[in-house]
């Protein structure tokens, strides 16, 4: 990693590409340049996938179910998703259900993306928007990822946003941006308690139970520091605890 890329990213530059060979190529290039992975996020829907995935609804299934591994998505896309971090499945009003990688994909799919939640019941333009992207770029971006584009968004020092803008321009990237849309990270580290959980997943769970996940979300994090785990390893934490009550909010727990 150079040490531009430690900064904190001030642009974001971002594109669709209308087929996954040049959105690969793009990502490649991306990574060939230096750089992080951890800057880059992709959104799409067609993604090339050697197994059918059906049947996603929310983030909290995808997570509940024990799909959120990027191990799992890494065996089922042999594509510019193994390149990437945070890959997961989640449903997006107007679009239904989209693969999504990177950072962006984190905020989207995390446990304490509160805000973004509420954004995204609107649908993907909504989500751009209420992190600093213009109206009527997000707007676009949507409707291409309707109709089975992919979005790509990297975020990088400003003076390298030129440069990268070309980049992305010389690979076959169409709707090319410079904005100031800012993807949240995850607060590092530990939850201090079940406020900074996503309004999704509190619905969900009792008070206990929300007690119960942030108090396993947190050892699995003592133990490693891959936050995907440390929520799947919390769902099933709940699962063996608590049943569902009739309103189907895990509040009952389990006899032993």
């Amino acid at each position: 990693m150079t040490s531009a890329f430690a900064k904190t990213p001030e642009k974001c530059v971002s594109a669709t590409f209308k087929d996954e060979k040049k959105l690969q190529d793009a990502v490649q290039r991306l990574l060939d340049r230096g750089v992080p992975k951890e800057r880059i996020s992709i959104i799409g829907r067609n993604f090339q996938s050697e197994a059918r995935i059906t049947g996603f609804l929310t983030k909290k299934d995808v997570i509940l179910d024990g799909l959120a591994s990027g191990a799992l998505y890494g065996s089922l896309f042999g594509s510019v998703l193994s390149l990437l971090t945070g890959v997961g499945v989640l449903f997006i009003p107007f679009l239904g259900a989209v693969v999504a990688a990177g950072p962006l994909a984190a905020a989207l799919l995390g446990a304490t993306s509160g805000a973004l939640y509420g954004a995204l019941g609107a649908g993907l333009g909504s989500v751009l928007m209420s992190l600093g992207m213009p109206q009527e770029k997000a707007a676009i971006y949507q409707t291409r990822v309707q109709a089975g584009e992919f979005l790509l968004v990297v975020e990088v020092p400003e003076e390298k946003s030129g440069e990268t803008f070309l980049l992305l321009q010389s690979a076959g990237g169409e709707e090319i941006a410079t904005t100031d849309m800012q993807i949240p990270r995850e607060p590092e580290g530990q939850l201090t308690g079940s406020d900074q959980l996503s309004p999704e997943i509190r619905a969900d769970l009792s008070e206990e139970a929300q007690q119960t996940f942030v108090e396993t979300y947190n050892q699995s994090l003592n133990e490693s520091p891959e936050k995907t785990n440390a929520l799947m390893k919390a769902w099933e934490r709940i699962k063996q605890l608590f049943d569902r009550d009739d309103k189907g909010i895990f509040s009952k727990r389990k006899a032993n």
